[in-house]
């Protein structure tokens, strides 16, 4: 069993606020985070996908009325809409009793319908906190290079990394992308063909990190921009696929201005593109783009709250594949490389003449730290990971 760093968070944030969201796509352990939350507490768990707990809340303020004093724990919470008036009342009448804290924890896979919803009816009583797949803290042991790999190979969703051959871990993930495109995303509302979002989620496999073409992706779909604009927002919205903006301040530069997009789980990466093993992985030109995926979301899941992310790049071609704007008004710099051998290209530097970020970093495939000349460091993506995670504490 390994054990979710978000766990110990979780149960501090619900010393400090009513009510707890907390986020992630379907099957990366939110359930069984919030079963562990409750085996600390005297609670009750609700899962709406469940028609028993639905009806229980067909009368929602009485049902919820009577749990005073002990967690709720509602999963799937986006499928009671109307839950959230009810809510605002309750914790809002606990808070008069003088129980302000620690009432309910509401798990979603949909961010922002969630979202939506909830800070329309609970704004300053609720805390947003997401949980993602493995990262390199939690299912990877630094010191072995194969631990590493099989994370980045297979990724982070628990029951594709913990399965026990590559064959079940593949059978697990294709099972995944195709339940959520056959059943999960009908059940939210958008009525898209299923084969139809499975070749714009492939596309955007096939250009992992790079500058978002709505105009090429609607071409060879045969839809219109906006159609593109609405399929790439909804797997956004279910923290599927993130947006990476570019840096947007004025240097007297022409920058780039469209996005760039990354898959976020590197193990669907390589399943939407057939690429079953390491092997495979590692003979495919989307490698090094994988590979800057997965460092990537590593990163930004150990950075500080408030942490603003964003990529530097140049009508030039003059680029930094990600900048950490972090709290205090500290920026880092950090390119990305796969190899063990990591050169500092020129571009490279012209990027950090330009943004003069307080430390730069070049993260590699190896496990020493040491100086590239010019303020620059080479370092692992986990002792980077770790390094952010301490700036958090």
């Amino acid at each position: 069993m390994i054990t979710r760093l978000l766990f110990l968070a979780i149960d501090q944030r619900l010393r400090q606020f009513p009510a707890v969201a907390l986020l992630g796509p379907r099957q990366v352990g939110k359930t069984t985070l919030a079963r562990a939350t409750l085996d600390e507490r005297q609670g009750v768990y609700l899962d709406l996908e469940n028609p028993a707990d639905l009806e229980k809340l067909a009368d929602a303020r009485g049902y919820l009325g009577a749990q005073a004093g002990r967690l709720t724990v509602i999963d799937e919470v986006q499928r009671a809409p109307g839950i959230f008036q009810v809510l605002r009342g309750l914790i809002d009448e606990r808070v008069r009793a003088g129980e302000p804290v620690g009432h309910f924890l509401l798990l979603g896979s949909a961010s922002i319908e969630l979202l939506r919803q909830s800070s329309e009816s609970l704004a300053g009583r609720i805390a947003y906190m997401e949980l993602g797949p493995f990262d390199v803290r939690e299912g990877a042991d630094a010191r072995r290079p194969a631990s590493l790999n099989r994370l980045w190979c297979r990724g982070g969703f628990p029951l594709s990394f913990l399965a026990g051959s590559e064959r079940d871990s593949v059978t697990w993930r294709e099972s995944f992308i195709r339940t959520y495109l056959e059943r999960d995303i009908p059940q939210l509302g958008p009525r898209i063909p299923a084969e139809t979002l499975r070749r714009f989620w492939t596309m955007l496999a096939h250009n992992q990190g790079a500058l978002l073409n709505a105009a090429d992706l609607a071409r060879s779909l045969a839809v219109d921009g906006k159609t593109v604009a609405r399929y790439l927002d909804l797997l956004v919205d279910l923290l599927l696929v993130r947006r990476l903006p570019p840096y947007a301040a004025n240097l007297g530069k022409r920058l780039v201005k469209s996005p760039k997009v990354y898959v976020r789980d590197s193990g669907l990466v390589h399943t939407l593109l057939r690429l079953d093993d390491l092997e495979a992985v590692l003979g495919h030109p989307v490698a090094g783009a994988s590979w800057e995926g997965f460092v990537i979301e590593t990163l930004l899941r150990a950075a500080p709250d408030r942490t603003q992310a964003s990529f530097y790049r140049t009508a030039t071609g003059v680029e930094l594949d990600l900048l950490l704007e972090l709290p205090g008004n500290r920026r880092w710099g950090i390119e990305i490389k796969r190899g063990l051998a990591p050169k500092v290209e020129p571009g490279l530097r012209t990027a950090l003449a330009d943004l003069r970020p307080e430390r730069a970093f070049v993260v590699y495939g190896g496990e020493e730290r040491y100086p590239k000349g010019e303020g620059i460091e080479a370092i692992s993506g986990v002792e980077l990971a770790a390094e952010l995670a301490a700036l958090a504490a």
